[in-house]
């Protein structure tokens, strides 16, 4: 099981999430996950995690749908230090490599801070 799994299912702040696709393979799996937190915000969670790639977005938005942060490393934004990793918040900033494991510990202080 993805380690990303066993963190939703430990979380306090994650009040259900559903597993929207799935894929295994030898090498590799991709992971796209839809998560209530119990603020009522979602959060949005993409993998793709091989041998010699890991593409991530996690994408937290509040009950209105509106973008709290979306941590990614999509291959644009070259002028940033930190490329391909950034977040928007909405404006696009600066970012190190986030795995879900920063995100929900970032997602679970402001919930627990709010």
């Amino acid at each position: 099981m993805p380690r990303t799994l066993e963190l939703l299912k430990e979380s306090s702040v994650v009040r259900s999430y559903e597993v929207l696709d799935f894929k295994q393979g030898k090498n590799f799996y991709f992971l796209k996950i839809k998560a209530k937190l119990v603020d009522n915000s979602e959060l949005y969670i993409r993998e793709f995690v091989s041998e010699i790639e890991f593409i991530y977005s996690y994408h937290w938005q509040d009950e209105n749908r509106k973008l709290r942060i979306r941590w990614d490393n999509a291959p644009h934004h070259k002028h940033l230090k930190t490329f391909p990793h950034h977040k928007h918040t909405p404006e696009i900033e600066e970012s190190e490599e986030m795995s879900f494991q920063d995100v929900i510990k970032v997602v679970e202080d402001k919930i627990k801070g709010d």
